[in-house]
């Protein structure tokens, strides 16, 4: 027979265990594969008129394997689509550093992972960085894997994006926990008075990037915290991260964007923090 509570403490720790294997199962079942769609306008002195209303898809931290972080990314595909975004900007963390074995062999994840992230469209295309899990795997076979379906990777550099007749300037930095990024390596093309948006992984490099003629930075790395237990501060923040965790910021002159990422890493749980896609909308400031 099924147990009946008969008192009260009885029916309140009856319903105690039932919560809690509710918030379990959405932890685990849901909320990881539920991406959601996050729309911010940023308004950016140097943003040039012709390109007001200019859209970025942002997604970061797929860590894709065929079990779960799968989910949420096939699920992102229609709905990037959907968005119509004139650019789409991937920072890092395409594979994971796995706890017990091979790192290297980890890497191996990089190709369904393009292989997925290509069925997105964009006007001008996908973009991407590296972030330190691709780092700490195999760079070059992650980097290989992303260019082979036409996911450019930006490693210390800058390239040109024309649009209706202006020109503003996408850059990337290399994993900025590998000790690699250069900033002014990866500007030096830069013309001085041209807008630029910054793809680097770790969010909490934006305190050395405002010193330099950076616009936007857009970053992932922190998961958002991924469980995040109401009034308390998240469990667990990596490096880097620790500052600028999650969503919009602005950095003496510099504004800032960090995403939720959209898969998991170490445990398949999401909580409070559900799976993000954002879509940056892009305009000049009302004041020069």
């Amino acid at each position: 027979m099924p147990f009946i509570p008969t008192t009260r403490r009885q029916f309140l720790r009856a319903a105690a265990a039932a919560a809690t294997v509710a918030i379990a199962g959405d932890a685990t079942l849901l909320e990881p594969n539920r991406p959601r769609i996050l729309r911010k306008d940023l308004f950016l002195p140097r943003w040039p008129e012709r390109l007001n209303g200019f859209t970025i898809a942002l997604l970061s931290d797929f860590h894709y394997d065929p079990y779960f972080s799968v989910h949420p990314l096939h699920a992102a595909i229609p709905m990037v689509n959907g968005l119509r975004p004139d650019l789409i900007a991937l920072t890092g963390d395409f594979v994971s550093i796995p706890i017990i074995g091979n790192e290297s062999r980890a890497a191996t994840e990089a190709e369904p992972c393009a292989r997925l992230l290509r069925q997105m469209n964009a006007r001008h295309g996908l973009w991407a960085v590296l972030g330190n899990h691709d780092e700490r795997t195999d760079r070059q076979r992650v980097t290989h894997a992303l260019e082979a379906e036409n996911i450019r990777v930006l490693a210390n550099q800058s390239e040109a994006v024309e649009h209706d007749g202006a020109r503003i300037w996408l850059a990337g930095v290399n994993d900025v926990l590998s000790k690699t990024a250069d900033l002014n390596k990866t500007l030096r093309r830069v013309p001085p008075a041209e807008a630029v948006v910054l793809l680097a992984h770790e969010p909490d490099f934006a305190d050395e990037v405002a010193r330099f003629p950076v616009d936007l930075q857009l970053s992932g790395h922190s998961h958002g915290g991924q469980i995040r237990i109401p009034l308390l501060p998240p469990l667990y923040l990596p490096a880097l991260a620790k500052k600028y965790v999650w969503g919009q910021y602005q950095v003496g002159p510099l504004a800032l964007y960090t995403n939720a990422g959209l898969g998991t890493v170490d445990v398949p749980i999401r909580f409070n923090c559900p799976a993000e896609i954002t879509l940056l909308t892009l305009h000049p400031s009302l004041r020069k």
